[in-house]
């Protein structure tokens, strides 16, 4: 095995590209039972610059590393990073997330000459027989089940690791007319035409009305109302329910759930009216206390471009702009030309283009303050089931230049807080079909950047589905208290 790099240099080109691809493949095939085994004995998340690790097959985490060299510009291989996990693997740790990726890259760069298990141990020093997170799983209901709730079931089965923090336990929907609808229900969470398949199993057992995915038995509960919910009578106590359905999105609506045994707090997965905190996760998500009943995660534009905006604030300053979203058709548009009671919406989805309004821009302000007032927004519909764009046309508070606006961005998506939120991409040949399954609430994209002076405009992709998904969940941890040390600690 070719030995790791103790500092950054160049890699010289493989004699054999073949034999080099097959060593480094066999690394990764090895790395994946030691990555299962910290998440499911230890509740150890692993992450490669962000990328979530586990349940990863060999060519994912294979273009994870790939990633990483592309657009950190080092030379990240598995024979750098195979070794450091190796080291991990040796130690006592608690529940927490370790970014193999940036923890390599920093034995990489360090001087001291130190041993890699002498390295590891120190930098996790911190880590080491880490109490977990909850006292109690927390139990969690998904209130409807359509795009937003199949998706944030997928990521809190994939998320459910060693048991002990979140814990889906039902999924209440209107039954359908379908004498098999249970059947249905199963068959639309395993298979998704623009997510793809679920990666697991799923067993329906029609006796108990309940789907067994991963191990995960959640019930499926019929009710027209929530107020037909009694979530005791499941086992279910002082649960958080996920409200997709956007049917209620004022407090006094989504109190409903609160009225019912077994439910503590709820979080609705749109924008909320009235005094309702909007949250931004890694943004605002501060703004959560523990006496919160009802919150919102805002919507998916909003999510995609408060981000941005505030790094662009926090480097720059943003005098005033325009937001103009290229969004992904949605359920709530006609298939076909017929009545809506939205303006345009009525025509048909997947043959036009239609221009209609967003409140994403006024809806900044509840994350920024600063910034209320300052921006302006509109929104075109496209005919494209999923990924949507953000055009950000800004009136900087100082000048710059594409590179130096660039490099920050890479900066930020990389190394700063905002990385769970900001990816980043330099590749001129990227399509919106290239972000489906995101788990970033935006995608940079460098290569559209216009700078002129003190006005610029930027791009930003996001898949509207599942990286919102993604934010909804992080809000959802919050919310339960779970906050995971992240490891290495930043300088």
């Amino acid at each position: 095995m070719q030995r790791y790099l103790t500092v950054i240099q160049k890699r010289p080109k493989p004699a054999d590209f073949f034999k080099d691809w097959k060593q480094r493949e066999a690394l990764a095939e090895s790395m994946i039972p030691m990555i299962g085994k910290l998440n499911r004995e230890r509740n150890v998340g692993i992450y490669m610059y962000g990328r979530n690790l586990v349940n990863r097959s060999v060519l994912s985490i294979m273009k994870a590393h790939r990633f990483v060299r592309q657009v950190e510009e080092n030379e990240l291989s598995e024979f750098e990073t195979f070794p450091v996990l190796e080291a991990i693997g040796k130690l006592d740790l608690g529940p927490v997330h370790i970014d193999l990726g940036t923890l390599t890259n920093k034995f990489m760069r360090d001087d001291r000459g130190l041993p890699v298990d002498q390295f590891v141990r120190e930098e996790l020093a911190d880590a080491a027989g880490a109490g977990k997170p909850l006292p109690e799983p927390k139990d969690v209901v998904i209130y409807g089940f359509g795009r937003i709730g199949r998706l944030v079931a997928r990521l809190l089965i994939d998320k459910a690791g060693s048991g002990d923090v979140l814990r889906l336990r039902a999924i209440v929907l209107r039954k359908g007319k379908a004498p098999n609808d249970l059947v249905k229900r199963a068959s639309l969470l395993r298979r998704d035409s623009v997510h793809g398949a679920f990666q697991g199993t799923i067993r329906v057992d029609e006796e108990t009305s309940s789907l067994i995915c991963n191990g995960n038995e959640i019930k499926i509960v019929y009710a027209s109302a929530p107020q037909e919910v009694n979530y005791t009578d499941y086992g279910i106590h002082d649960a958080i329910v996920v409200d997709s359905t956007g049917a209620w999105r004022d407090e006094e609506g989504l109190s409903q759930h609160l009225a019912c045994p077994g439910v503590s707090k709820v979080i609705l997965t749109a924008p909320g009216k009235g005094e309702i905190k909007n949250i931004v996760y890694g943004i605002n998500n501060t703004d959560i206390k523990p006496e919160d009943k009802v919150l919102s995660a805002a919507s998916c534009t909003t999510n995609a471009i408060v981000p941005v905006l505030k790094a662009i604030m926090d480097g720059y300053g943003v005098e005033h702009g325009h937001v103009e979203t290229v969004h992904a058709y949605t359920n709530d548009q006609n298939l076909i030309d017929n009545y809506h009671k939205g303006e345009r919406r009525g025509r048909a989805a997947a043959l036009n283009m239609v221009l209609t309004e967003t409140g994403a821009a006024k809806a900044v302000a509840k994350a920024l303050p600063e910034l209320k007032g300052r921006l302006t927004g509109n929104a075109i519909r496209v005919p494209t089931p999923n990924v949507s764009m953000a055009i950000l046309n800004l009136n900087l508070g100082q000048e710059t230049s594409k590179e130096q606006l660039n490099e920050y961005m890479r900066e930020v998506a990389l190394h700063s807080p905002l990385r769970q939120q900001i990816d980043y991409t330099n590749s001129p040949e990227v399509v919106s079909s290239d972000f489906v399954g995101s788990r970033r609430a935006c995608v940079f994209d460098s290569n559209a950047t216009i700078v002129d002076g003190k006005n610029a405009v930027l791009y930003c992709w996001y898949d509207n589905e599942f990286g919102y998904s993604c934010q909804v969940v992080r809000c959802l941890e919050d919310m339960a208290g779970v906050r995971y040390k992240l490891f290495p600690k930043r300088d």
